[in-house]
Order: structure tokens, then sequence, then C-alpha cells
């Protein structure tokens, strides 16, 4: 089958190989342009686009798909049977999702219509679900309200990141699109119940930083969704400290100020949190150096039981 396959990061690339694979020709790939990156301010391409470029697939960016004059003339010279949207971005606007006969179909990060928006992974973490997925459905004007074509459904795994999650997904995501596609003319298209939907709205990066008055299963969850991005922070004094492990670590401090450090042995710091619960900060990061375990840079001298995290 002709496909047109539109992605930016990283979690988009195993449907993309999937497909590949599978022997379908990707006659286009649609990727958000090139971005400035890094301490050098340097343009750099997105996962997507170097894949295509890799596997020799032209690749077309548009700055806004919206409102592109030619966007839609370029899909319509390629010819696709069917489009392929994988964590693309940008709102598809009914002109390019209605151009092929099968339409534009949407692989997305959660069992629909729960978590319907841009962070689903991670919001499911944060909200403590303890099950979530993949669906496929065909694209219309509304966010994520498509009709369903496959969902499949996994445990979120204890202690499982957003970043490791959501590449589990992509995995199932793979498989699962690739059935999809060679049944997609004998699919019937499920309505999603409006009535269960919940909302996934994009993560800040000012949405990363801990509220240490929470328990410390909240804090762990916090964590958890905010890790690789935004990543969760705190700060000692004027220094920003990411978190990047821990976990819960029993009873804690029930008057004192939440945030303290209760104490620091080799296994990292044991912080207070709310309802007299403690988190254990395991390994860190701070910004300008490389990642570490909590409990070298306490031996640093630079932070002690008795100092205060906020």
């Amino acid at each position: 089958m002709r496909l047109a396959f539109f992605g930016s990061p990283e979690a988009a690339l195993p449907s993309f190989r999937a497909v590949l694979d599978a022997g379908h020709d990707v006659v286009l790939a649609v990727t958000p342009p090139d971005r400035t990156a890094g301490r050098g301010r340097r343009l750099s391409a997105c996962p997507v686009k170097v894949f295509a470029q890799k596997r020799g697939v032209p690749v077309v960016q548009p700055e806004r798909i919206r409102t592109d004059p030619d966007i839609a003339r370029r899909l319509a010279l390629a010819r696709p049977d069917l489009q392929v949207v994988v964590a693309y971005g940008q709102i598809i606007p009914r002109g390019v999702f209605d151009l092929p006969p099968l339409k534009t179909i949407n692989v997305h990060f959660s069992r629909l219509p729960k978590y319907r928006g841009a962070s689903p992974v991670a919001w499911a973490i944060l909200n403590g679900e303890a099950r979530t997925g993949v669906t496929i459905f065909r694209l219309n004007e509304k966010m994520d309200e498509g009709d369903i074509l496959a969902s499949t459904e996994t445990d979120i795994l204890p202690g499982e990141t957003a970043g490791e999650l959501e590449a589990r997904l992509a995995g199932l995501g793979a498989g699962l699109l690739v059935e999809t596609i060679d049944r997609i003319e004998t699919l019937k298209p499920t309505p999603q119940d409006n009535r269960f939907a919940t909302f996934a709205p994009k993560l800040r990066k000012e949405d990363g930083r801990v509220d240490w008055s929470k328990s410390a299963e909240a804090v762990d969850r916090h964590v958890r969704a905010m890790t690789p991005w935004p990543s969760a922070f705190t700060f000692l004094g004027k220094e920003r400290i990411i978190i990047v492990r821990g976990g819960p670590a029993g009873p804690g401090d029930p008057a004192g100020p939440r945030g303290t450090v209760l104490s620091v042995d080799r296994d990292g710091l044991a912080i207070s949190c709310g309802g007299g619960s403690a988190y254990r900060i395991a390994r860190i990061k701070i910004e300008g150096r490389r990642e570490a375990e909590a409990a070298a840079f306490a031996r640093s001298g630079k932070i002690s039981p008795g100092n205060l995290l906020a």
C-alpha cells in the first residue's frame, strides 16, 4: 500500500520502521521544520526526518500545516492510499486528512477516549493509572475524537517512567498499526463515547517542579511522569536539582517542614513529604553536569540533613 507518514519524535520510529518492513511503500514523510537545539543553537532535524532520509523517503516540512499552501499539492502528487500519523505535533486540517481514498489514521498512546491530547503517557502515570494502551483511530477535525479502528492494553509497570512507558507503547503501536493497515478496508469503525473522555494537555517546563507537600507516592508519580521531559526538579537554595530516579521511602517527619532532607546514606536522600511520608532521591542531575548518584552529590558536602528543598 502507498502511505504518507506524519511524525516527529523517536516514539514514531517503530511505526515508521514497521510499515516499511511490512512491505508498504512510504511515498512521503511529513515532519516539522528543523529547529535549533543545544548550546550551539544549531539546526537539528527531528528523528522521523533523519530516519526518512536514511531510508530514501522524500520529506516535506510545513511550518504550519493548517495554512501551508503547498502541502495538499505535494500529497496529491505523492498519491498515497492512506496517511498515518504518529506524534506529529500539529492539528491536521480536513483538506489534508481527507485526501487519500482510505483517509488518515492516527496512532495514539492511550486507550481512547481517556487521555486525549498531547501528553497521554505522562498524565496516565501522574494520575496513578494501573493500565494504559494504544488506540488507532480515524482522524477528524476534533482532537483525538475520531472513530476507533483498533486498540490494545498494557500494565503500567512499577517504577516505570514516562519515557520508558512511551517506548513500550511505541512498540505495541507499531505492531497494531501493521495489523490495522492489513485490515483497513474491512474494519468497522467504533465511535468514541465522549462521556468517558479525559484530557492530557501539553506539559510545560514549569510543570516539573516537585510539590513536597504531597505524599511520597504522589511525588513518585510526578517524578516518573516528568521523566525525561520536562523533568522533575526542585531547588536547593538557588541551585536547580533534576530528580532522575527515586521512590517512596516509608515514614517521614509529620511535624517538620515538607522538603526537609531527613537523612543521607548510600541509597540517596530521604526527603520529608506530606502525610508523614518520605521520598528517597536516588539519582540526580545538576544543570550543566552529568547525571549522578544522589549519595555522591551529598558526599561533596553540598547537601546534608536539615537542608530544605523547595
